[in-house]
């Protein structure tokens, strides 16, 4: 791993670069501009949803940029409210328009069910999958994946798909590794991206990362990044000034021992964000 230009290589062969900016919670009146810097800074690689209310902002941004769109990755989600056969087709038109484009480099399943107590949800996230996969063999979008979804979320669509995910996006930083997660996706050749890498800023004073960060003279958001590319994870980072966005790519200089590895990945749960597909959330 040398520059952020590199790329991840997905099980159907589509490259995906090894950082996104995550978009989440930008639907305010800076939206367009934290994007609009965010492609200055050099991402090409961009992660929205129908839910965050960005995918207007995102193709504002890109359409006055110089960047052509075959050079930018985007990736959406069909959210909870969305899902099932027609509805899922539905969502996936309008998130078009609002993006201005007429393809998805990435397409997601946003959560496996819409909330913790519905029963019907294997059924429900096979009819969803099933339009998806009809938009992918049409050439709409050019990659599949899930967000949030566990092992026996994932069995469901492997055991019934004929393509399988090629992405699974989930909470991922030092104190929540969901490792039993992770190693299954690798297992299965299903890239892992970790949303919230650095445990929503609660993980960057924790001494180990803070030792680290010393160590290797730099921040602490970077040893949360780095960690997570040498576990083979892809990281969707955010921030909102231009010197953030670059400190937060220049995570290839360095790299952190095995002995760092493990002495991460045994942290104490730190940062979770409560959230649970499988549970009602919880304020932590």
């Amino acid at each position: 791993m040398n520059n952020v230009h590199e790329f991840f290589v997905l099980n159907n062969e589509v490259k995906i670069p090894k950082l996104a900016y995550g978009t989440y919670k930008a639907a305010d009146g800076e939206t367009y501009i934290n994007i609009q810097t965010a492609i200055e800074s050099g991402y090409r690689c961009f992660d929205t949803a129908s839910f965050y209310g960005t995918e207007r902002s995102l193709a504002k941004a890109i359409g006055q940029s110089k960047v052509q769109r075959e050079d930018i990755f985007i990736a959406s989600k069909v959210w909870k409210t969305e899902m099932g056969y027609e509805e899922t087709k539905a969502a996936f038109t309008r998130t078009l328009e609002n993006l201005g484009t007429d393809y998805l480099d990435l397409y997601l399943m946003h959560w496996p069910l819409p909330s913790p107590d519905f029963k019907e949800w294997k059924q429900l996230d096979l009819d969803t999958w099933r339009a998806m996969e009809e938009l992918y063999h049409a050439g709409k979008i050019r990659a599949l994946g899930l967000s949030n979804f566990l092992p026996h979320h994932i069995d469901n669509i492997l055991e019934n798909c004929q393509v399988p995910p090629m992405v699974n996006q989930i909470e991922f930083h030092p104190g929540h590794t969901q490792e039993s997660v992770r190693r299954y996706c690798e297992e299965h050749n299903i890239l892992v991206q970790a949303w919230s890498p650095l445990g929503r800023g609660r993980v960057l004073k924790d001494s180990l990362i803070a030792g680290l960060a010393e160590k290797y003279r730099v921040s602490a958001a970077q040893i949360c990044l780095r960690f997570a590319l040498q576990k083979g994870v892809m990281p969707l980072v955010k921030a909102s000034s231009m010197e953030r966005m670059k400190e937060n790519q220049d995570v290839f200089s360095f790299a952190l021992t095995k002995e760092e590895l493990y002495q991460i990945d045994t942290m104490p749960p730190l940062g979770w964000s409560g959230e649970h597909p499988d549970r009602e959330r919880q304020y932590v």
